[in-house]
């Protein structure tokens, strides 16, 4: 098994077990470690997720977990209380339940006699978040964690608002929670319980779009599970890693600055992947990277890691607009802080739409149509289909934009950028989407990076204030970090927005801005293009897989359709995620999603999403099938909520439940 590197072990696969808590639940897992691991003890890396190690990320499972077990590692997946075999029932997302089962499971794992009693803690994503969140509960045995795709608050950059703005992510988000949540365990490990296990799960399903939505601004129950709180809290080593082409980059920069704990990041051009194959290229070696971290804190090996530059960051060249990339040429540079460079370039905005060095005066008016934000792209680019942000001119014809001159020479981003103003809205409520755009010389538009506001968090997203008619308002938005090179001829757009849809819910009513100009200050940070990375990041390497048996391909499509007689923008997105069969246990499964979000250019209680999922999983004469449906409408003063869960079983229903909720829109 994988000849082709030096592997110091040989491993044996642990394909289910369970882990044993002390309120009887039983954690399922699966485990990978060296042969010799009973006689000669060996730290453990912990990856703890509610995605199912049996089909949902069996494959993942396979490209990593084996690769540190060759070298001296258990590496040990397990599934959340709920998910999978793991017996219970899963509520929310980062309860207290979910980090203190994790708690017990590094505790049983510290003291099983083939580990050495070093625990590590890795994942991408959910598990990328409670392995900050555990670091913040200090188990005496984690010493270090890996968090790749992760954030440290989770109200200001998770899948449910940004900016204090609702993202419609939260109701796709949801959807898609409720069909795995629904998903049977597996009767060939749960011979004599599985089928009571999955009804128990149906009937105790937890709405979590109506939940979420409840709580439209950082209250206690976002700040629960957000580490920025109190980052002294964590006194592991933590590496943190991401891409410029993730919803979370710009958590990494804040952890480096509010992290007291040993630490490290990476962030290359990368979307929501692990970066040893991640979309857009280059890849880098991200096992033996997160091997070397490993060695370190959990082995004691002195191989320089921490003797490194603390930060990596990758600067991608300028490119046309496209809804995906296959690789993002640039540099990678490196620093021991963030800001890596204090250097900054400030503009003024003028009422002739330039972005200029000297001071301005005046009121400028933006009210966009609705529908701007059609290429606005995904807002979590996961599924690495047509996601990304798409050439920028129709929605900058609905902006304000503010331009420089072309460049006389190439200028490299690298960092945040700040944008400072007092702005009035004729609504008591309003929103201002920010972008920052490259302009080539033949006109199109490449979004940079972007920054949200909804103005009634212009206080804080944990102090909401009303915001009232024709009073005016000082704001700042941060928008988010980034590394990019403009070309020389090529000129910086800031545009400005009121609308961002389908990324961002509309407000109650459609507001007229007015922007004070002699307020009005743009702030850049710049890098000189030095202090190069130095070693080499090697290549991409996954290890090898169990067979599958492919029924299905992946396919993935997005569009957005115009309707000539009302204006109306629909966006249509549909994810297939395929068919196919683990030949090894005969398991086949299927999932597919379709998404329809749709507005009308002047009437914000016209927006309508609809969120609809599908799973199958089968093996001869056994077949289980879940349905998810979701559609959110509004009106001025409530979101209204209309959903389904639906499970058959071998073609008969088992379980349907629907539910019809009104929430309060509150300050969203």
């Amino acid at each position: 098994m994988m000849n082709n590197l030096d592997f110091t072990h040989q491993i044996e696969e642990w394909s289910h077990f369970f882990i044993p808590l002390a309120d009887g639940s039983r954690l399922a897992a699966r485990a990978w470690l060296p042969t010799d691991a009973m006689s000669s003890p060996v730290p453990a890396i912990l990856e703890y997720i509610p995605y199912r190690k049996r089909d949902g990320t069996a494959i993942r499972d396979e490209q990593m977990h084996p690769y540190w077990a060759g070298f001296g590692y258990a590496a040990v997946r397990v599934d959340m209380r709920g998910c999978g075999e793991s017996t219970g029932l899963m509520l929310d997302e980062y309860l207290q339940q979910e980090l203190d089962d994790a708690v017990e499971v590094i505790e049983w794992l510290a003291e099983q006699p083939w580990c050495s009693g070093s625990v590590g803690m890795m994942g991408k994503s959910w598990g990328g978040f409670n392995s900050l969140q555990v670091a913040a509960m200090a188990p005496p045995a984690l010493k270090s964690i890996v968090t790749v795709c992760s954030t440290d608050d989770r109200y200001a950059d998770d899948i449910h608002y940004r900016g204090g703005a609702l993202l419609l992510e939260n109701f796709s988000w949801a959807s898609t929670m409720a069909c795995y949540m629904a998903k049977a365990p597996d009767p060939l490990l749960l011979p004599d319980t599985w089928r009571e296990q999955w009804l128990d799960r149906l009937e105790n399903m937890p709405f979590l779009a109506k939940k979420w939505l409840q709580h439209g601004h950082k209250d206690d129950y976002w700040k629960h599970g957000s580490v920025n709180e109190n980052y002294d809290a964590i006194k592991a080593a933590v590496y943190c890693m991401g891409g410029w082409g993730d919803s979370y980059s710009e958590a990494i920069p804040r952890m480096m600055q509010g992290l007291s704990c040993p630490k490290k990041a990476m962030i290359g051009p990368w979307a929501h992947k692990y970066p040893n194959y991640a979309s857009p290229k280059p890849e880098m070696d991200f096992l033996g990277e997160a091997k070397r971290w490993w060695d370190y804190w959990l082995k004691g090996i002195d191989n320089g890691i921490m003797s490194e530059p603390t930060i990596a960051a990758y600067i991608q060249d300028g490119v046309p607009p496209q809804s995906a990339y296959d690789e993002r040429p640039g540099i990678w540079v490196e620093a021991n802080q963030w800001p890596m460079q204090s250097t900054t370039m400030q503009w003024s905005l003028s009422a002739s739409g330039q972005l200029i060095h000297t001071g301005s005066s005046g009121q400028i008016m933006v009210n966009s149509p609705l529908t701007t934000g059609a290429a606005s792209g995904e807002f979590c680019v996961i599924w690495c289909g047509p996601d990304f942000a798409t050439e920028q001119r129709q929605d900058d014809a609905n902006s304000l934009c503010f331009d420089t001159q072309p460049l006389a020479a190439a200028v490299s981003i690298l960092g945040g950028a700040v944008f400072k103003a007092r702005v009035t809205s004729d609504q008591d409520c309003g929103q201002m989407i920010l972008r920052l755009c490259d302009v080539a010389p033949d006109g199109s538009s490449t979004r940079i990076t972007y920054g949200v506001l909804n103005l009634a968090m212009r206080a804080g997203l944990d102090d909401p204030q009303p915001v009232i008619a024709g009073q005016v308002m000082d704001v700042t938005i941060k928008l988010d970090d980034v590394g990019y090179e403009l070309p020389q001829g090529h000129k910086l757009r800031l545009a400005v927005s009121t609308a961002y849809f389908p990324l961002l819910w509309p407000t109650p009513r459609k507001a007229n801005l007015s922007l004070d100009l002699s307020s009005a200050q743009l702030t850049v940070s710049l890098h000189d293009r030095s202090g190069l990375l130095n070693r080499d990041l090697g290549k991409g390497y996954v290890c090898p897989v169990n067979e599958i048996a492919q029924l299905r391909p992946e396919k993935h499509t997005r569009s957005t359709q115009i309707n000539a007689a009302n204006g109306q923008y629909t966006t249509v997105i549909d994810d297939d995620f395929g068919e196919f069969t683990f030949v090894e246990h005969n398991l086949t499964v299927g999932e597919v999603c379709h998404e329809q979000h749709s507005i009308l250019p002047h009437d914000p209680h016209s927006a309508t999403s609809l969120c609809q999922w599908s799973s199958r999983q089968a093996r001869p004469g056994w077949e289980i099938e879940v349905y998810t449906s979701l559609k959110v409408t509004c009106d001025a003063d409530y979101f209204y909520l209309d959903a389904s869960l639906e499970a058959l079983e071998n073609g008969q229903q088992v379980h349907l439940k629907q539910w019809q909720e009104t929430v309060p829109r509150k300050f969203v």
